[in-house]
């Protein structure tokens, strides 16, 4: 089947289920005493959701913790599965989602280029081409060529932005992470987001910051109790997501 152009992420009937295990026995007698105990209680947190982002879009994912909003930035990145139902992405795609994600702690900033720069699909030529780039905007000067596990959680946020922003990806997906980090910086990540977003990039951010998201994104999505409670223009959801969330 033909896909439709101007899509880039497609969410059908969506549900993403876990399994949460509680006094599991650790020892002979407990599984004695417990062996027709139940052990595992189903938790739901995203339910049947269907939703379209089409190319070019920046769109915001609201919520408070634990709304589902996170599991389903991490569906679109097929980090996880869902349960039931399908997504489909169209497009290069990037994705900063938890701090350090991808790095190996014992690499040096410019080895963990590479090594991340490799899994989002570019060759070393392409790496190469970019490197100098990816280290100016990181703004970590003789620290690239230190191990990360000696960065700060700034110094992390730094790195990973600048490796995602290099990629030249159809597709952002971005949970949080620029929360880390000096204001210097985020404000020169918000500036790469809109020079982003002026040239058609896809771009899907979950924050909890409403006055970013206001600036950023035309498009809300806000997520209740695994639901989309709200889906339009980013002042209408977030006037309502006030008056419930405050």
């Amino acid at each position: 089947m033909k896909a439709n152009n101007s899509k880039a992420i497609d969410i059908q009937d969506v549900t993403k289920v876990y399994k949460l295990y509680y006094d599991k026995p650790s020892t002979l007698k407990e599984r004695l005493v417990f062996w027709n105990k139940k052990k595992a209680e189903e938790r739901i947190i995203l339910n049947n959701i269907s939703l379209e982002i089409s190319k070019g879009e920046t769109v915001a994912l609201i919520g408070v913790n634990g709304s589902g909003k996170s599991t389903l930035l991490k569906l679109m990145t097929k980090i996880i599965y869902p349960t039931k139902g399908t997504i489909k992405t169209y497009g290069k795609l990037t994705s900063l989602l938890e701090l350090g994600a991808g790095f190996h702690p014992d690499f040096t900033g410019r080895e963990n280029i590479y090594f991340n720069a490799s899994i989002f699909g570019l060759t070393e030529k392409a790496i190469n081409q970019r490197l100098q780039s990816i280290i100016d905007f990181s703004e970590l000067g003789e620290l690239i060529d230190s191990p990360v596990r000696t960065y700060s959680s700034g110094q992390y946020m730094r790195l990973a932005f600048s490796i995602a922003i290099n990629v030249d990806a159809d597709i952002l997906l971005i949970d949080e992470i620029l929360a880390v980090g000096d204001q210097h910086f985020q404000d020169k990540c918000f500036e790469k987001l809109e020079e982003l977003k002026n040239n058609k990039k896809t771009i899907v951010i979950v924050s909890h910051s409403l006055d970013s998201i206001k600036k950023l994104c035309n498009r809300t999505i806000w997520i209740n109790n695994g639901k989309i409670e709200k889906d339009g223009n980013t002042r209408e959801v977030m006037e309502e997501y006030k008056k419930v969330c405050g």
